[in-house]
């Protein structure tokens, strides 16, 4: 599964708990209609077979097309000189 890094888990709870939005929304990633390229974002909810990534302080929900795609990826988030960004990367293996 997906693992999220503080930072990003920062970031998300930072852009979903700003006024208007509700609970459960949460940053979602999903893949381009041609499958060329990752999508994210924000949304108030998610779809009804989008996955949940546990153990999160925000949600971040993957499209179902995704889960496979992400299973061995880290979700990161760094200011950049446009602002915050996110980036992915592959999970170190654990000893």
């Amino acid at each position: 599964m997906l693992n999220v890094t503080e930072e990003a888990q920062a970031v998300v709870k930072g852009l979903t708990s700003q006024e208007g939005m509700p609970e459960t929304a949460g940053l979602r990633l999903s893949l381009a209609d041609d499958q060329s390229e990752l999508r994210l974002a924000l949304v108030p909810q998610p779809e009804p077979t989008d996955q949940a990534v546990p153990s999160t302080q925000a949600p971040v929900y993957l499209a179902e097309e995704t889960v496979p795609v992400l299973a061995d990826q880290t979700l990161d988030a760094a200011q950049t000189p446009e602002g915050v960004g996110f980036t992915l990367q592959p999970q170190q293996p654990t000893v």
